[in-house]
């Protein structure tokens, strides 16, 4: 009895240590949407305000589908509306591009973000708008305001939402300077990879928690068979 209590004890504590993790992460998340709608609002007449298409160029029709069976596998990311799909030999994209749904439930749903960043070789399909910016500043605010923001008004569709390429050009960004840009995706980056990064922050210090947890879980409830089971 001694042996179990102990081994309860040691468990409930890598259990505690991991709630605490992910309410701690709930927390940071909702310290970044605040921090975020905070830097990304502006008073009226503060910053003026342009239509994403004189922001971006859109590289849509350089999109191409490819059905599951006829893609070569291989190592390059093949992305759809809310990442990546699949990977495939070949590519047609390289470089810094932001990717926006254009249609599926998620662009009401919101469950993950619809816009995302992307570098290096990509393929992309034509559920997903393709934008090219001047700066790695540029590319990343508005990242974070179409994140930030309602766009059920540029949303066409109930049953299967649609954000079509002509409302996803008319959609208004606030402008501020190129400066103030930098400034509030540095702070936004770091609230970021604080919550959201695999490789960094809390969302892998709670992985490494609960493999921790599994290995001593396994290793504390794992006993020696009589030896009469093992000379059976």
């Amino acid at each position: 009895l001694e042996i179990q209590a102990e081994i309860v004890r040691i468990l409930d504590t890598f259990t505690e240590l991991t709630t605490e993790l992910t309410t701690e992460l709930t927390a940071r998340k909702k310290q970044y949407n605040y921090y975020r709608d905070q830097l990304l609002s502006f008073e009226e007449g503060e910053v003026e305000w342009k239509a994403l298409g004189k922001l971006a160029e859109n590289l849509d029709s350089m999109r191409k589908p490819i059905t599951s069976g006829l893609r070569e596998a291989g190592a390059i990311p093949y992305y759809g509306a809310s990442g990546i799909v699949d990977y495939v030999k070949d590519y047609i994209f390289d470089g810094d591009f932001l990717l926006v749904s254009e249609d599926g439930a998620n662009l009401l749903a919101r469950n993950t973000p619809i816009a995302f960043s992307v570098s290096g070789k990509n393929w992309v399909n034509n559920h997903a708008h393709v934008l090219k910016f001047e700066t790695y500043a540029e590319r990343r605010y508005v990242e974070f305001y179409l994140n930030s923001i309602d766009l059920t008004p540029y949303i066409t569709g109930a049953a299967q939402p649609k954000l079509n390429k002509k409302n996803l050009n008319s959609i208004s960004i606030p402008n501020p300077s190129p400066e103030e840009k930098e400034r509030i995706v540095a702070i936004l980056d770091k609230f970021d990879t604080l919550t959201n990064s695999i490789s960094e922050g809390l969302p892998r210090e709670i992985e490494l928690r609960q493999k921790q947890y599994a290995y001593y879980r396994d290793l504390l409830l794992s006993f020696p068979k009589p030896d009469s089971e093992v000379t059976a």
